[in-house]
């Protein structure tokens, strides 16, 4: 009888309450799952996402981005330490609202992933559900894609898509979109985590 391969060593990035973190930790608690949540990190001391993390046993790190100042990269050499310590293997960003440089991104290469409240490449960057209403689509969604230097673009993992209904503002479809995230973020990484999803040379290789 052949042994289970081992999980991967996760960390997530956070700055805020960590919704997607805490869904991400309720799918790593099922004995099948590919990935282990090894540590959350916060750039924030107030990110409510490190009390929900600590309740569930998940070790936390709070490495603030403020005494930095504008150096990002020493930010993210103290970030990455802490991950070389904790012996990461996978990133996933959820709600991490720092802009990466590129020497993070490539030192990471295939091995960070992100999700995003829009289908991607649609409506980039920030305020992406009151940007879809003033668009006028009747369909949005979310992404979980490879982070790449440039901003949100790097290649699409895996997409849910709502209906955009009538009547709706900003807050009741970013509602719609958050539990299509909440679903679809564990089932990428487990993608990711069990090599079943790959980045081969800047390509999304399936197996």
């Amino acid at each position: 009888m052949s042994a289970e391969p081992p999980r991967r060593r996760t960390a997530i990035l956070i700055s805020g309450r960590g919704s997607n973190m805490a869904a991400l930790i309720a799918a790593a608690q099922g004995p099948d799952y590919p990935a282990e949540i090894a540590l959350v990190v916060a750039n924030r001391p107030d990110a409510g996402g490190l009390e929900r993390a600590r309740g569930e046993g998940v070790a936390t790190a709070c490495i603030d981005h403020r005494p930095f100042g504008r150096d990002r990269e020493a930010f993210e050499r103290a970030v990455d330490e802490r991950l070389r310590i904790d012996q990461i293997e996978l990133i996933a960003l959820a709600g991490f609202m720092r802009i990466l440089t590129p020497w993070f991104v490539r030192r990471w290469e295939g091995r960070l992933i992100n999700i995003h409240p829009s289908l991607l490449p649609l409506f980039r960057g920030t305020h992406t559900h009151a940007r879809a209403l003033e668009a006028g689509v009747t369909e949005h969604g979310c992404s979980v894609h490879f982070v790449v230097p440039e901003l949100d673009a790097g290649p699409v993992i895996a997409q849910a898509r709502v209906p955009v209904l009538p009547g709706d503002d900003e807050g009741a479809l970013a509602a719609r979109v958050l539990e299509q995230e909440l679903t679809l973020y564990p089932q990428a990484l487990a993608e990711v985590a069990s090599g079943r999803v790959a980045l081969v040379e800047g390509v999304v290789r399936r197996s």
